[in-house]
């Protein structure tokens, strides 16, 4: 008699292989491709927030001499 883990592995197996729909090579690739653009352009804003914040913090401690 198998075990219920045994059985709970083979079933999660079989739905992997059969019934799971995998993403093309190019699909993978675009989406990757999309995530990694994205990844860019919110570092980029995040980069310009702190540097903005950064001068406005420096002007109100150290007045403009401190830029």
């Amino acid at each position: 008699m198998k075990s219920k883990l045994l059985t709970n592995i083979e079933e999660s197996y079989a739905e992997l292989r059969h019934k799971t729909s995998w993403p093309t090579k190019k699909q993978l690739i675009k989406s990757a491709l999309i995530v990694m653009l994205a990844s860019v352009i919110i570092a980029a804003i995040i980069f310009g927030i702190d540097k903005i914040i950064d001068t406005i913090v420096k002007l109100l401690y150290f007045g403009p001499k401190g830029l």
